[in-house]
This record gives structure tokens, C-alpha cells and sequence, in this order.
């Protein structure tokens, strides 16, 4: 293939298919595991399918505005997305929705983005309408179903200059911590990101990605979509309910293809730990140079359970590299490089409730594991501020991560205060200097490496100490067998001008069976309080896969809050609250 180009030779991923497809246009671009077998497209078939859809998009005089952009893992996605960038329209890709919820955030992202249209393919729609029937929630939006346009109206498209700051897509953040914006990112911006990617972890001398990671959302977008794209070689692509039901069958897929680079949240390394047991004598991963870890909080003890689990298969424990990132700076922040052991620095937990970095012996009781996300020594400048001050932390002191750099989007579109709250961010003493981005994510620098604490809004503060919710939900997890990583949410609840905390766990029958209910809270009291120190004023049993979670799997805290204030969690039969320290016993 090409050699790597920089982020100031080419400023948008059209110029890049263009330059593609003119160099390599029988090369694979995107090949996709479905029901119906393999689809593949090239780069010349890619670059002429987004023309022929962007000529469609203009013919209904869609230029300048927006879409949202409904599809499956499959090759219609990157061919719509590319033809909005061509076309000029303001992408906004959301989840196919399955429940009425989801067409109703659908309805919400379109009115919020001003979309006139929705694009999506013609089985799509069919399934949608059966499901749902008219859709009322969707009158008033134009829909087109854009593998019926024929290749053939590639011919009418005529070539129009891109703005590099111009919007390439709205990416609607996944709701973790709050009600979804559309963060707006430029062209710029996704080629400054995906040059960023393509230095951290080469996919030089025949690297191939493969994911599952669903496509709408941002890092399956930029790992699964535009980092192949800017580098030159193959993703092998499928959805993410085959890997769910089949981890195993997803690593064999990687042997498969020769697979180097695979990019997914904590929890899919679990699931393939998890599935290791059955894994064939002849798995082999050894071509595997990156395993990258982010998207949530990236957990030691998971590094170390894969990594035992799949090192008789040749899985180099050097590839496991954990990283950082969010939407509001396209993706990546920070990220282990490749070859690198990943690294784990041991804290005291009381230092970290006090927002203080004090390192403590391994194996101590106070100590708490914390994996280092690599240094920020690419685009993306990282500084670490005291959220309430604004003002430089100092390196023992944990605070908010602000970032700055060509990666930094463009704000939320339609919400000017937020933005310029979010996005235009000046440290104290520093007012003549740069404008950062606030993640609302807590964390520090040692040694060069970015450590992440968690997020600011769900730290849960009492007597002045802080305690972060992901601690005590990794210890919950380990109370009884059979819990699953990230089942749980902590959070607080005021009482008495004191945050009480609540637990909230997802279990199943077997569950209970080897540990009755009973026991099960009162190991979670008891170890919360003898672990971090803060009494646990109630627990709450709900049913497995109801705990509230974003489109990208992420435990949504502050909603499971909200559903336990209002009950209407998902509940288990448990007994009374007898053994929890409660707010009124307290």
C-alpha cells in the first residue's frame, strides 16, 4: 500500500477514498461477516457507491443540512457515511432501535440535529415497520434507502472543495453521565485522530484490523471505519450480538483473517476469558500486535485474565495496550504502545478518596489497582486541573483530565453555552494561553502515563472523601460467584445532607441458588464498608440485563439512580433490608 500520509497532506476522508481507490481500487477495504456470508468492497466500489449516493443527496437539494444515519454492521455504512461528507450533510449515525425507547431517542437525535432525512437500506426499513408500525414518533422525515441507488449515478456527481472545518459527522454521545449531545466533528478533525491512531499502533507491513464494536458508535467508527481507510489496509468487520453470543467464534476469526489489531471495551476481554475453556488446541493469535483496552474503565485484573488465558495460543502479553478516549475528541487521547507490558501502579485508596496520589504496596489492604493508559505524547495535549480552582494540579494530586489539540471537536452542535462551558475551558493564570477541552473525567499524570480515577459527576462524596463508584462496584462483583463484570452501579443518594450509598446488582437464579439473597447483601455491606470505608445504605437485587446502560454497553449510573428514586428497577425477590446499614437505621 501507500506510505502513511500526515493529517496536513490530506484534511478529509473523501480526498483520502479518492486517493485510494486511484492507487489500489481492487484492494479490500472493508469485508463483513452477515447471514448471507461475506460481503466485500473494495476501494474502487467504495469510492463509487459514495458518489453515486452523494449525487442522490444532492438531487433532493439535502446539502448543508442533516441526516441520521440508521444501519447495520455492513458496507452500506462507510458508503454513507462518505457520500454525506461529499454531499455536504451533517451525518448523525444512531442505534437501529429494538424497543420503542430506542425510537424514541432516534426521534430525539433528528430533532436536535435538524435532520430532514434518514438513511438507511431498504431491509432496514421493512423490519422497522413491522416492528413499529407507522411510526409517528418519525412523521416528517424523508427516508431513503440508499443501497437502492444504482452505482450508476456516479456520473452525476460533480466534485465540490471540502471545508477541513466544515462538520464530517455528528457523533451523539452515548448518555453515560446525562442527556446525549451531538458533538460536532469536523474533517479536521477525524484525520488528525486517525493519523494519531495509525502512529500509536502501526498497521504498516500487513496489518488488518478486526472488530465487532458497533459502527454508530465512536470508537467502532474510528478503529472498525476510518483508521483502515486512512491507513490503507482491510477491516474485517462484524456485529456485535455474534460476538456476544460467540466470543470464541470472534477470536477464531482473527486467526482466520491474520488479524494484528482489535480494539474493544474491558468487558469483551472478560467475555473472551470467559470463553477461553473452549477455545480449539489450534487458536492461534501470535499475529495479534494490538489489543487495545478503552472505552471504560480498563480493569488490572482483566489484563491479567486474558492475557493467562490466551498465552498458550501465542497471545503476547506485550499487546495488550490500554488507552483512553471520548467522543469529544473524536477518540483517542492516550494509548500503550504496542511491545510495552501494560503498567499497573498500586494506590491507597484513602489517598485517592482525598483526591491525593499516594502509591501503596501490592497486595496491601488499602491498596487499589490502577492501570496507566499510555503517555499523551501525540496530538493531544493533556493537562490535569483542579475542577473547582481551575487551576494546574500538582503531580500527587488527582484532577480533572482537559485536553487541547486538532482532535478536540468542534462543540456540541445547537448548544452554545455548553460548548463554550465544555470545549473553551482556561486554566487559572494561563488566561492568554489555550483553550481546553473539560472531559468531566478525573485522573493524573505519573511518570508521563495518564492514570484515569473516574468520572467527576459520579464521584459520591461523604464527610469529605471521595469514593469512586467503579472501586466499589469492581468489589461488589467479586462478593459470590457468578456475578458478571460491570453488573453493578454504585451511586449516592441524599439523606439528611449526607450522600448515602446505594448498590444496585444485576443477578440470575443461578446466582442466588449458591448464594441466597440474604448472604449476598450482607457481603456487600460488609465488604464495601471494611474495603472503602463507607457504610452501604441499601442494595438492591434486579434482574440480569436490566441494569441501564448506554447503546455502547456502558452502565448509565445516573439513570439506574433515577429508576431506583422512582421504582421502577427491574427487582429480584429479596428479603427485608435488615443487615444494610439504612438511611433511617443510620
Amino acid at each position: 500500500m501507500t506510505s502513511i500520509l500526515t493529517s496536513t497532506e490530506i484534511l478529509d476522508l473523501p480526498t483520502m477514498l479518492a486517493r485510494r481507490a486511484a492507487e489500489s481500487p481492487g484492494a479490500v477495504a472493508y469485508s463483513i461477516a452477515g447471514p448471507h456470508g461475506e460481503e466485500v468492497v473494495t476501494y474502487g466500489e467504495l469510492e463509487v457507491a459514495a458518489r453515486a449516493r452523494a449525487a442522490n443527496l444532492l438531487d433532493r437539494c439535502l446539502d448543508g443540512s442533516s441526516a441520521v444515519l440508521l444501519f447495520p454492521t455492513g458496507a452500506e455504512f462507510p458508503k454513507a457515511l462518505l457520500a454525506c461528507q461529499l454531499a455536504g450533510v451533517a451525518a448523525a449515525p444512531v442505534k437501529i432501535p429494538n424497543r420503542r425507547t430506542g425510537l424514541q431517542r432516534v426521534s430525539a437525535v433528528a430533532d436536535d440535529a435538524g435532520a430532514r432525512v434518514i438513511l438507511t437500506t431498504a431491509e432496514v426499513r421493512r423490519q422497522l415497520q413491522e416492528r413499529f408500525g407507522d411510526m409517528p414518533e418519525l412523521h416528517g422525515l424523508m427516508w431513503i434507502e440508499t443501497d437502492t441507488v444504482p452505482d450508476g449515478h456516479a456520473t452525476a456527481f460533480l466534485p465540490r472543495v471540502l471545508d477541513p472545518d466544515g462538520i464530517g459527522m455528528l457523533q451523539y454521545t452515548s448518555g453515560s453521565t446525562g442527556t446525549p449531545k451531538g458533538v460536532m466533528v469536523t474533517h479536521r478533525n477525524f484525520c488528525a485522530n486517525a493519523a494519531d491512531l495509525e502512529t500509536r499502533w502501526p498497521t504498516t507491513d500487513g496489518g488488518r484490523v478486526v472488530s465487532w464494536l458497533p459502527l454508530f458508535h465512536d470508537m467502532g467508527l474510528l478503529f472498525g471505519i476510518v483508521l483502515p481507510l486512512w491507513s490503507g489496509i482491510p477491516a474485517f468487520l462484524s456485529s456485535p450480538d455474534d460476538f456476544v453470543r460467540r466470543p470464541m467464534r470472534w477470536l477464531e476469526r482473527i486467526q482466520q483473517v491474520r488479524g494484528t489489531h482489535v480494539a474493544m471495551p474491558n468487558l469483551g476481554y472478560e467475555l473472551c476469558a470467559q470463553a477461553a475453556p473452549d477455545a480449539p488446541p489450534t487458536l492461534d493469535l501470535s499475529l495479534l500486535r494490538a489489543a487495545i483496552n478503552g472505552s471504560e474503565p480498563v480493569r488490572w485484573s482483566t489484563i491479567q485474565r486474558f492475557g493467562t488465558a490466551f498465552a498458550p495460543f501465542g497471545f503476547d502479553p506485550g499487546a495488550a495496550c490500554p488507552g483512553y478516549g471520548l467522543a469529544e475528541n473524536t477518540l483517542k487521547v492516550s494509548g500503550s504502545r504496542t511491545g510495552e507490558a501494560a503498567r499497573v501502579r498500586w494506590l491507597s485508596a484513602a489517598g485517592l478518596s482525598a483526591r491525593r496520589v499516594v502509591f501503596a504496596e501490592a497486595g496491601a489492604r488499602d491498596a487499589t489497582p490502577m492501570v496507566g493508559c499510555g503517555r499523551p505524547d501525540g496530538l493531544t495535549e493533556v493537562a490535569i486541573v483542579d475542577p473547582a480552582t481551575r487551576r494546574r494540579c500538582h503531580p500527587d494530586e488527582v484532577g480533572e483530565i482537559w485536553l487541547s489539540g486538532p482532535c478536540v471537536a468542534a462543540g456540541y452542535l445547537g448548544k452554545p453555552v455548553e460548548t463554550a462551558e465544555t470545549f473553551h475551558a482556561v486554566i487559572a493564570g494561563e488566561e492568554l494561553g489555550t483553550r481546553h477541552l473539560r472531559t468531566g473525567d478525573l485522573g493524573f499524570l505519573h511518570d508521563g502515563e495518564l492514570f484515569i480515577a473516574g468520572r467527576l459527576k459520579d464521584v459520591i462524596i461523604r464527610f469529605g472523601r471521595n469514593h469512586y463508584p467503579q472501586d466499589i462496584e469492581q468489589t461488589v462483583e467479586r462478593c459470590a460467584p457468578g456475578l458478571q463484570p460491570s453488573c453493578s452501579a454504585a451511586f449516592p443518594v441524599d439523606h439528611d445532607d449526607v450522600e448515602d450509598l446505594v448498590v444496585v446488582v444485576e443477578v440470575n437464579g443461578k446466582v442466588l441458588k449458591e448464594t441466597p439473597a440474604e448472604d449476598l447483601i450482607e457481603r456487600i455491606c460488609a465488604r464495601v464498608e471494611s474495603r472503602h470505608a463507607i457504610p452501604v445504605a441499601d442494595v438492591v437485587l434486579i434482574r440480569r440485563g436490566s441494569l441501564p446502560r448506554t447503546s455502547s454497553g456502558k452502565v448509565q449510573r445516573r439513570a439506574c439512580r433515577a429508576a431506583y428514586l422512582d421504582g421502577t428497577l427491574s427487582t429480584v425477590a429479596t428479603p427485608q433490608p435488615s443487615t444494610a446499614v439504612t438511611g433511617a437505621q443510620r
